[in-house]
Parts: C-alpha cells; sequence; structure tokens
C-alpha cells in the first residue's frame, strides 16, 4: 500500500494519466503530444517532468528529436499495480477517446512522411543505400539464418577466406585442401579460431567420416578436379542423409589460357551438366541459378548450385 501511495501523487492530474495511456502504446515527442492533447509545450513538458521523476516516462534522443515513452515492464511493484486500475478509469473517458483519434493521426502522418521520401528515393534508392551502406552488408547480415548446431565442409578451402566467414555462425568447419601451402595461409586466415579444423586432403578422397557434415562448399573449386562426378560422390558420403551442398563455379566459357596458367581441368559447366553430376552422385533438389556480375569482376560468369543428399 505504502509503494501504491508513492506514486499518487504523481498519478493525481488526469492530464498526466492521459499522457501515460499515450505513452504506453507508442513512443511521442513533445510536440507530437502538445498536437494530441491540445496543449501548450510548456504545459506538456511540466507534466512529463513530473513523471520522468516518478520514473513514469522514460525517453531517448534520435537526432535532434526526443522521444518518450512508458517503460511498463520496468516499472516498480507498486506502479504496476496501481496503473491497470487508473488505465480503467481514464481509457473509459471521451477526452481519451478524442486523443486516441489524434494519436492514429499522428501515426498516418509519420507513415506518409516515409511514403512520400519512397515515392521520390524509390527510382535511386539502390544507389543511395549502396551510398550510405555499401553493397554487401546484407550479405553478411544473411549469414545470422545459418542454423548455429551444424557442422560444415569448406571442401578446396584454398586460404580459407569461406571458412573465416561461416565459422563465427556455425558449431564447427572442417576446412580440406590438397595444398600445404593453402593449409598454411588457412591457418594463418583464421587466427587459431577453436571450430575450426583444417584437414589435408583431395576431393576425391575427404578425410572426413561418413555423414559428419551437415553441409558442404565447393567454391570455384571443382574445375579443378579430373572426375566431378567421383568428387561429388565422395561429397555426397561425409553429408549426413538430408545434408545440403553449395557449389559455387564457373558457366561454360572459352578461356583455354586458365588450363595453362592455373591448371583449370574444366572451362566451367552449364546448368545441365552440373546437374546430371549431382543427381547421379546422389542428390535431389537441385536448383542452379546465375550469380549476379560483378562489373569489376574481369572472369567467367558463376553460377550457385545446391542440393540436398537422398534421404
Amino acid at each position: 500500500m505504502v509503494a501504491i501511495l508513492e506514486h499518487m501523487t504523481a498519478l493525481s492530474d488526469p492530464i498526466r494519466c492521459r499522457m501515460l495511456l499515450l505513452l504506453e502504446k507508442h513512443e511521442l515527442t513533445v510536440s507530437e503530444l502538445c498536437t494530441i492533447m491540445q496543449m501548450p509545450q510548456s504545459s506538456v513538458s511540466r507534466h512529463l517532468k513530473t513523471l520522468s521523476d516518478d520514473a513514469w516516462v522514460t525517453s531517448r534522443r534520435d537526432g535532434t528529436s526526443r522521444f518518450y515513452n512508458m517503460p511498463v515492464d520496468d516499472l516498480d511493484a507498486g506502479a504496476k499495480r496501481l496503473w491497470p486500475l487508473i488505465r480503467e478509469q481514464v481509457a473509459a473517458t471521451s477526452t481519451a477517446g478524442q486523443d486516441d483519434r489524434r494519436l492514429r493521426g499522428i501515426l498516418t502522418r509519420r507513415r506518409a512522411k516515409s511514403q512520400e521520401f519512397f515515392a521520390t528515393a524509390a527510382t535511386g534508392w539502390d544507389r543511395l543505400r549502396s551510398d550510405l551502406f555499401g553493397d554487401q552488408f546484407f550479405l553478411w547480415a544473411l549469414l545470422g539464418l545459418i542454423d548455429p548446431s551444424i557442422v560444415v565442409g569448406d571442401l578446396g578451402c584454398g586460404t580459407g577466406q569461406l571458412t573465416e566467414i561461416v565459422a563465427p555462425y556455425v558449431k564447427r568447419v572442417i576446412a580440406v585442401d590438397g595444398s600445404p601451402d593453402m593449409l598454411e595461409a588457412a591457418r594463418v586466415r583464421v587466427g587459431g579460431a577453436s571450430n575450426v579444423d583444417i584437414r589435408k586432403g583431395e576431393l576425391e578422397s575427404l578425410p572426413i567420416d561418413a555423414g559428419e557434415l551437415d553441409a558442404g562448399m565447393l567454391s570455384l573449386v571443382l574445375h579443378y578436379s579430373p572426375a566431378p562426378p567421383r568428387a561429388l560422390t565422395e561429397v555426397a558420403r561425409v553429408l549426413r542423409p538430408g545434408g545440403r551442398l553449395l557449389v559455387v563455379d564457373m558457366l561454360p566459357h572459352d578461356r583455354q589460357e586458365y588450363q595453362q596458367q592455373m591448371g583449370h581441368v574444366w572451362l566451367g559447366f552449364s546448368e545441365t551438366q552440373i546437374t546430371r553430376f549431382l543427381n547421379g552422385a546422389g542428390f535431389r533438389d537441385v536448383r542452379v541459378r546465375p550469380l549476379p556480375a560483378d562489373p569489376e569482376a574481369k572472369g567467367p560468369a558463376l553460377f550457385a548450385a545446391v542440393a540436398a543428399k537422398h534421404l
């Protein structure tokens, strides 16, 4: 009872009770409260100070504006018992109903302001967003959708670029490559991450137990394999039933110099070809999509193929 009585002074004015009814629902600025309650700024500010001093409202600054709200979950025990009684009485008044209608008008104007911006910015939105945030932030954000309990294989990991990117979001990464120099570069890149296991091995004979992986990645590595069907069959072996595989590689091209300069065995793969290889290796639900071309890139176009191991 004492705790409740301590709050009675702050709520003894019906105006402050109306104000709390609004701030319980939405964050509002002083000017918005003035419009809704049809009161001068000095009066609204005075009532907000009284409520703030008694911890009924909190505020935050956003640019040049300050937003006020009622922190319902953080009220003390006395306030939590008192407020439902006050709310029931105030909400039933005609004045509160008028406040609520004006509140809806304020929120409508907020949405209209946003819609006005997007109506004028739509044609240049992608450029504007790239100028502000870059053009890859959403790709990093999407990594948060990965199941954190899975074990991923970075097969043909090279210097460990994908391993470094994926490791913070999964239980464990097993990174495999046949080149000792590449593996050493991968160790330096991941910096001794505790959930990264780096192993030497070839695609056609992976140093991984059957069914050890939940997901596998083959990024720009399959074109080095002398026998892609055999490599994909081996990948299927180390995936659990239902496990998923991502293959990123080149679409067909005519740059034969890659075979002499970089040891490429295959000059890319067509959608039909990679689908046939995956189906033959025991994968289902194969989906192949061309990747958007980077205007700064000088190499052939790429594709991403995803598939699941048969159950």
